[in-house]
């Protein structure tokens, strides 16, 4: 599968990022490392964290998943093959939070100290700040990007309207742009992208790299009734998803997958990937055999009559 060019930005990724929000979370340190080393070997270069991940795991505070990562580069070597994409902007604490410069400088100097490095390939802004003015925070990633300390920017969970003003701001005042977005994407969320927001991406040129784009889990099938919500920590979350719709959607997945002899996983991700707009969706795995199944979608390509179902079901 050939890598796909991140924007307007000379980064290349290959077509599937791997979740880092895991790290920490449902897996431990040796368990993140062994993962990280068959994506690589598979051809993977491009993880995407966050300062905040995994701070909702018991006994965390933020930090965790940069932290498994900076180790995972000191120990395996691999800084020079693979993209560090990494977020600021979430709550990390009531007074750690947003995107003003001061926040910004201070946030991107911990994630670098905690991953090890002395660049980030991908730097964005998790979560639109509108109590900061936009000038204020496209300046503060302008200057990172001038001191090399950054080499792209995106956002994340930005509207249409703020995003094509965002890009705008950064044209006007030659500024340094947003080259990425990440949404919430995937065959059950549709409507929060679908429309004006992947309409504003199209015209700028942006890359899409999609978050939660296995709905947490709930369109891999295994979650079809209250009673499997034990499967995983992520299980509680799949409330709701699970109604008629949910599974209609499940159903014909099932279906797409047995002809295609493939998994829902894959169907589910191929169906990202088969979107014009999308340039790789974001998934995380816990083993392996996960990673290597994921990593199947990237070979597939769905027929016409096969995504008219997947979008019929999930309309």
């Amino acid at each position: 599968m050939a890598y796909r060019r991140l924007g307007d930005s000379p980064l290349e990724v290959f077509p599937l990022v791997f979740g880092g929000n895991v790290f920490g979370w449902t897996i431990d340190e040796p368990t993140s490392f062994g993962l990280l080393d068959a994506f690589v070997a598979a051809g993977g270069n491009m993880i995407d964290t966050a300062d905040v991940y995994s701070g909702w795991a018991p006994g965390n505070h933020g930090g965790e998943s940069e932290t498994i990562i900076g180790h995972w580069l000191r120990k395996s070597g691999q800084r020079d093959r693979v993209l560090i994409a990494t977020k600021v902007g979430m709550e990390m604490e009531p007074t750690r939070k947003g995107l003003a410069r001061k926040y910004i400088e201070a946030e991107v100097r911990e994630s670098l100290r905690r991953l090890g490095t002395d660049r980030i390939d991908l730097y964005q802004a998790h979560v639109d700040d509108p109590e900061t003015p936009l000038a204020e925070t496209l300046e503060a990633f302008a200057g990172l990007v001038e001191a090399g300390t950054v080499r792209a920017l995106g956002a994340s969970n930005y509207t249409a309207q703020r995003l094509e003003e965002a890009v705008e701001l950064s044209r006007s005042r030659g500024l340094p742009r947003y080259i990425s977005l990440q949404p919430r994407y995937n065959l059950c969320d549709r409507s929060e992208f679908e429309g004006p927001l992947e309409g504003v991406c199209r015209k700028l040129g942006l890359g899409v790299i999609t978050y939660s784009s296995l709905a947490s889990g709930f369109l891999t099938g295994k979650y079809r009734s209250v009673h499997d919500f034990g499967k995983s920590p992520r299980g509680p979350r799949m409330r709701r998803q699970l109604n008629e719709r949910g599974i209609r959607i499940l159903d014909t997945l099932s279906e797409v997958a047995r002809e295609a002899g493939a998994t829902p996983a894959q169907i589910a991700l191929a169906w990202l990937l088969g979107r014009p707009s999308v340039t790789a969706p974001i998934a995380s795995a816990t083993s392996v055999e996960q990673l290597e199944e994921l990593l199947g979608a990237t070979e597939l390509q769905l027929s016409r009559s096969a995504i008219d179902r997947l979008e019929r079901a999930s309309a």
